[in-house]
């Protein structure tokens, strides 16, 4: 499987995330250079996608699927995957403090191959959200994140596929769109699921940000500058 160089296996079907799996996940799979996911940073979390990465290669991929993320992982914490008593997955640790729910309907698939084609796709598309996405989003809307401690929560991300039996399949943005409401926004990323040209399904990702304040052109193109920056200097 794909997933086990970015995953510890552990006693009891129980399993971990180190910083380094965690960080090259972040940054090879996803293209994903938040801070949050640096090996060395003081306030790391373990990327959302990793968690939803790990559910869909271990329990299988559903037609229809709800993801809501409930907390941050810190790197080292024993996890395992169960079945809540309505059958949702979740994901929790030892104290049974959860931090991924899904809601599943319809026949799955294990077939391996093709789920580890569609995460790879997902969490493409998903790490290329900033600053593609977003900022104009927020140029919109005149408001932007604290860039000193920026503050992006993912929420909850939704699936609906006409066919679970996919062979190449392709993620394309469709519409999205920022709600604002004081100092917090909320964000919906749709897209859609194209396998040969044709759409096959559809999804929206949505996300929260907090301590908006007004947007400044000057301020943004920095924080970009310096993303940017991190990408290259990774790839050199």
């Amino acid at each position: 499987m794909f997933l086990d160089q970015y995953c510890t296996e552990l006693e009891n079907n129980q399993f971990s995330f180190t910083r380094q799996q965690s960080s090259d996940f972040a940054k090879n799979i996803a293209n994903d250079f938040n801070p949050l996911h640096d090996v060395d940073t003081k306030k790391f979390c373990v990327p959302g996608d990793l968690l939803f990465a790990k559910i869909l290669c271990s329990e299988g991929l559903y037609p229809d699927m709800k993801v809501s993320f409930s907390g941050m992982v810190s790197d080292g914490v024993a996890l395992s995957i169960a079945d809540a008593d309505n059958g949702d997955k979740i994901i929790c640790d030892q104290s049974e403090k959860e931090y991924l729910r899904v809601e599943h309907n319809g026949k799955q698939t294990n077939n391996a191959d093709m789920i580890a084609k569609l995460v790879k796709a997902y969490v493409a598309f998903s790490g290329e959200n900033f600053p593609h996405v977003l900022v104009p989003l927020m140029k919109e809307k005149n408001v932007m994140i604290n860039v000193a401690r920026p503050l992006v929560i993912y929420e909850t991300m939704s699936v609906h596929l006409d066919t679970i039996e996919l062979k190449d399949p392709v993620i394309e943005a469709s519409a999205s769109h920022l709600e604002v409401n004081g100092k917090r926004g909320n964000v919906t990323l749709g897209f859609v699921f194209k396998e040969g040209g044709k759409v096959v399904g559809e999804g929206k990702k949505t996300m929260v940000l907090a301590n908006l304040r007004e947007y400044d052109q000057t301020t943004i193109d920095s924080m970009v500058e310096e993303y940017n920056r991190r990408r290259i200097e990774y790839a050199a």
